[in-house]
Formats: structure tokens, C-alpha cells, sequence
């Protein structure tokens, strides 16, 4: 691997965001994903090669480090923060044309449902794992979901729910979904949703953490 795509890797890995920040320790006062990509462009690494190069092999660590409880969600959002610094450098690239994503994700907390934590966390990852990330919110009704995936033809659904009392919403949206376009692949998540539920509501995908959406999106996408 070109060194400078490992070390945007493990700036990403590690929550290395710039020059400035002072987290991790052990790499203060170094370089961040932020200069590295940047330096990266100039030299004439692409946008594509980057992404794949450098942040998605970081983010996948971190997906897989967070699975196994290696790491926790502050140490995830510091490296969501890196990614997404590095990403200001590569957008105006992916909006041109020049360089392309895997496919387009929307996801969104199911209506009744104000909480975003888990649903941003898939966000951050999915996004440094190459995807275009619609991210709705909170509090998301079927139509809405409808209205942005036909937007977006092969796009797939992403549904958070945090609460049991919103899970009877999730069932709805994910009926209104399919009714509207059978073939939509939904897939779902939340602290108390579980595979048998999935199942149940016709969900294509149950994933207790971010990295299992990626994998399901990357099954998709091949």
C-alpha cells in the first residue's frame, strides 16, 4: 500500500483528525487525516484511491474493533471525525463525477423515535465505507423514506429504532416500503429489535452493530 494511504488509514483507525488535535497522544503534533489527504490529492492520488486506500480500510478496523467491544463510541466518533475531515478534501470529487461511490444508503430514526446516536454511528461508518449517505433524522415517516428512495433507484433503507414502543412504526414503514417497491432492501437496527423480528416485519436485514450494515451493503453491492 502507498505509505501515505496507511497512514490515512491509521489516522482514521486511531481518531488522528489534524495537525492540532491533541487526541490521540501518542500522535501529537503529528500530521491528521486532514493534511494527509490533502497531501495525497496534490500528489496525484485519486479521490477513489483514497477512500478505498486509506479511509475504508481505517473505518473497517474500527467497525470490527468496535464489534468485538475493543472500542467504544467515543473512541468511534473521533475516528467518524477524522473520516469526515478527510472527506471535505474527496466530496467536491464524488459531486462532480470524477470519482464514484458503492451505492446510496438512506437511512433515518422511524417516526415516534428521537434518538440519533446509534443512527449516526451507522451513518459515519457506512459513509467511510464509500457509500452516499441520505441521513433523514429522526423521526421519519414512510412516505418520507418513499419519497427519497425513488429519488434513488437501487438505493437501500436504512431504519433506527430505539424504543419498543416505536418498533410497531418500524413494522409499518417497512410494510408502506415494500408495498410501494417489493424489491427495496430494508434493513433495520436498534436496541430492541433482534432477527426474529426482522424476520417477522419483512425486513431484508437485522444488524446489532454498524459493521454488519456495511457487510449487508457490501453483499448488495457485488
Amino acid at each position: 500500500m502507498n505509505e501515505i494511504l496507511e497512514q490515512i488509514a491509521i489516522c482514521v483507525e486511531s481518531g488522528k483528525i489534524n495537525n492540532a488535535s491533541p487526541f490521540p497522544p501518542q500522535m501529537k503534533g503529528q500530521d491528521g487525516a486532514d493534511e494527509l489527504t490533502k497531501q495525497a490529492l496534490d500528489s496525484g492520488i485519486t479521490a477513489g484511491e483514497i477512500l478505498q486506500g486509506g479511509l475504508m480500510i481505517g473505518m473497517e478496523k474500527v467497525g470490527v474493533k468496535f464489534r468485538e467491544n475493543k472500542v467504544f463510541v467515543p473512541q468511534v466518533l473521533m475516528s467518524a471525525k477524522a473520516m469526515s475531515a478527510a472527506m471535505e478534501h474527496l466530496k467536491p470529487f464524488f459531486a462532480s463525477g470524477e470519482a464514484e461511490r458503492k451505492g446510496i444508503f438512506i437511512i433515518g430514526t422511524v417516526e415516534g423515535d428521537l434518538h440519533d446516536i446509534g443512527k449516526n454511528l451507522v451513518a459515519m461508518m457506512v459513509e467511510g465505507n464509500g457509500y452516499e449517505v441520505i441521513d433523514l433524522g429522526t423521526d421519519v415517516k414512510a412516505e418520507k423514506f418513499i419519497e427519497e428512495a425513488e429519488k434513488h433507484p437501487g438505493s437501500v433503507i436504512g431504519l433506527s429504532a430505539l424504543l419498543t414502543t416505536t418498533m410497531n412504526n418500524m413494522e409499518k414503514i417497512v410494510k408502506a416500503i415494500k408495498d410501494n417497491d417489493a424489491s427495496r432492501k430494508v434493513c433495520i437496527g436498534g436496541a430492541p429489535v433482534n432477527d426474529e423480528f426482522c424476520q417477522r416485519i419483512g425486513a431484508d436485514s437485522y444488524n446489532p452493530d454498524p459493521q454488519g450494515v456495511v457487510e449487508f451493503l457490501n453483499s448488495q453491492a457485488s
